[in-house]
């Protein structure tokens, strides 16, 4: 069957959305889908040791989110505006690629004021999209303080559906704890459920972690607008594939052990650097790789996951890994369990 956007949609009742994070990462629910049983179970996160043996290998994205979110006043009319940073284009010219609401009201040459005291101006240089601008930003001081200037002024970027206002919890909650190289403008969210406690615990019992970074851009939340799926292209996203983390994942493929790829950019990072005889390479750059099904996956064999949004690229990926039929049924399933979606929802875990 060719795959087509209509597949996937499904009804996500509103009440489903998590607005908040569990008290601790692993107390979250756990679906686990079986795809040679065709079955499906419910667990607890923290169960989830339960399903790994010694010599197994877990990837997992060490990327950090940002205070990527900033509000400033337009000169003149002093309108409100909110900036969405998404990519340092030049650090020496303070150059940034961002997205601005209301898009309308922004032109070239306007310049933007950001803290109570109007303490970083911006410029706007070029209109790249239609939401999508360049700004410059006017700062006298050295980077490193300018750095320190964008992180005071700027908010978690907490997805729009979270609605409400970021709360100081979310600081650390909207960060996995293994978050090191700062880049992304939203986190991995299947790696929000490992606390200190379950690492130790896998650890323990002879699990080995690989790290690798994915920065997380827009493009993975991209609204699809094509029917036929193999129109949509994916926004690039910078990642890294460590020396460390290729060995780890190699010994287990040679071992037969399990590999699991924890999350949807785990996935797409590994599957964006297999070599012809099935391993995985190191590697430094970008991907744009788009995942649906059908698709023939070279690596991982287990994949933790959230619930996501209906038409999303992030649930063709899932479902290209669990199998369609699979994956809908689990969604339908998890819709009348109450299961909490989306970046603070509940877990899946395939294997």
């Amino acid at each position: 069957m060719k795959m087509k956007l209509s597949h996937f949609n499904y009804k996500l009742p509103q009440e489903l959305i998590a607005k908040y994070p569990t008290t601790h990462r692993d107390e979250s629910r756990l679906m686990v889908v079986n795809r040679k049983e065709g079955t499906i179970e419910h667990k607890s996160f923290s169960d989830i040791i339960d399903y790994f043996d010694e010599g197994d290998a877990l990837v997992l994205n060490n990327t950090k989110v940002f205070p990527a979110r900033m509000y400033g006043n337009k000169e003149k009319t002093g309108a409100r505006i909110e900036v969405f940073l998404l990519r340092e284009l030049n650090a020496e010219s303070r150059l940034w690629d961002v997205l601005v609401d209301p898009a309308r009201k922004i032109r070239i040459g306007n310049k933007l004021y950001f803290g109570e005291d109007d303490s970083l101006v911006a410029e706007v240089i070029d209109n790249t999209t239609s939401r999508g601008r360049t700004l410059r930003f006017l700062f006298d001081g050295s980077y490193e303080e300018f750095r320190a200037k964008l992180k005071e002024l700027g908010q978690t970027p907490l997805p729009k559906y979270i609605d409400r206002e970021p709360e100081p919890e979310d600081e650390d909650r909207y960060q996995s704890i293994f978050a090191k190289n700062e880049g992304a403008v939203a986190a991995p969210v299947a790696s929000l459920h490992f606390s200190k406690q379950l690492m130790k615990r896998l650890e323990i019992k002879g699990v080995n972690f690989g790290e690798l970074t994915l920065h997380v851009g827009l493009g993975t939340f991209r609204p699809v607008e094509v029917e036929d799926l193999s129109k949509h292209k994916m926004d690039s996203e910078q990642y890294t594939i460590y020396d460390q983390t290729a060995n780890v994942v190699n010994k287990a493929i040679d071992q037969r052990k399990k590999v699991c790829a924890v999350g949807t950019t785990s996935m797409r990072a590994l599957e964006s650097s297999v070599s012809t005889d099935g391993h995985l390479k190191p590697f430094d750059g970008w991907t744009n790789k788009f995942i649906f099904p059908p698709y023939e996956f070279q690596i991982a064999d287990r994949m933790v996951t959230n619930f996501h949004p209906p038409q999303s690229t992030l649930m063709m990926m899932t479902a290209a890994f669990a199998g369609y039929d699979l994956l809908m049924e689990a969604y339908k399933v998890a819709v009348k369990e109450k299961y909490r979606f989306l970046s603070y929802g509940d877990a899946m875990l395939i294997i």
